[in-house]
């Protein structure tokens, strides 16, 4: 299958800080790929290569069979920032037709895009009016009416409650469904283990890993084991493979490489031990954990 977006060799300086470093990245078809990372790791020049905001410096990048830097390409390019300004006259509809003339698809296509994101009703209200949820339906609208290959969205569910990020999540597995490819970044790292299908973790302007979200939950041994117990911290941080703990009274967290060697201990020297539960490390700590090994 032919990559909507590849990326090889990427590379990128800001004066003497070099922000990407040999960056490789492909989305297909239909996939969702999470990019994930600390803060100044190199995601957003990376996205700003993707969407053609910047010149390459080094390396290539092909969207849809193109160079993101020609407009024609960009019309395979579906868009949504984590906030975006909107002229204070500009109504509703007037922005998603506008999108639709840009994409080189019918004036007509506004209509459906409207009606599927809840936005009829809206229709003939200035975008400044609208709550925050509603700017990012709209802009969900704009990116969607011109069919495209790739929809790149960053924090793209930020500020929304419960419903509506599943009402937003729903019309993108609508998009994948039919072959639409997504590129997402975010800081809701638990958020991003329920929808990608690939997660990529960036540091330091490198790939630092690649995998499925339950293949980089694998990489770390790390598992948490709560309970309520009256032994002190002391002897709770010689367990064995213990490696950091907290507690609230006399409930405590311990994080640990070997929990069935803790809990023996545990169950062998408190006869009342409590609650006792064991979860497994998730796509968060994992993402620090591979970050900061970098």
């Amino acid at each position: 299958m032919t990559p909507v977006l590849e990326v090889q060799g990427a590379r990128h300086r800001y004066g003497g800080t070099v922000a990407l470093d040999g960056v490789d990245l492909a989305v297909d078809a239909g996939e969702c790929v999470a990019l994930l990372g600390p803060n100044g790791a190199g995601k957003t020049t990376l996205v700003n290569l993707v969407i053609g905001l910047l010149a390459r410096q080094g390396g290539t990048v092909s969207l849809a069979g193109g160079d993101p830097r020609v407009a024609a390409t960009r019309r395979s390019l579906g868009v949504v920032q984590q906030s975006l300004g909107f002229p204070t006259t500009a109504k509703v509809r007037e922005l998603v037709v506008g999108a639709a003339v840009r994409a080189g698809v019918p004036r007509s296509a506004a209509g459906p895009v409207l009606a599927e994101l809840g936005l009829v009703e809206l229709a003939g209200r200035r975008a400044v009016k609208l709550s925050g949820g509603q700017r990012q339906r709209l802009q969900l609208a704009m990116a969607l009416v011109g069919a495209p290959a790739l929809l790149v969205m960053d924090e793209p569910t930020v500020g929304l409650d419960v419903a509506a990020r599943r009402a937003f999540w729903a019309t993108v597995a609508d998009r994948r469904a039919r072959g639409v490819g997504v590129l997402v970044t975010t800081h809701l790292i638990e958020e991003s283990a329920a929808v990608a299908d690939r997660v990529v973790v960036v540091d330091r302007g490198r790939v630092v890993a690649s995998g499925t979200p339950d293949e980089l939950i694998g990489l770390l041994p790390d598992r948490t084991v709560i309970a309520t117990t009256a032994l002190d911290d002391a002897r709770l941080l010689a367990l064995p493979g213990v490696l950091s703990m907290s507690r609230e009274g006399d409930r405590v967290r311990l994080r640990t490489r070997a929990p069935e060697d803790a809990l023996r201990v545990l169950l062998a020297e408190d006869p009342a031990l409590a609650d006792l539960r064991v979860e497994h490390a998730g796509l968060e700590e994992a993402v620090l954990s591979l970050a900061s090994a970098a």
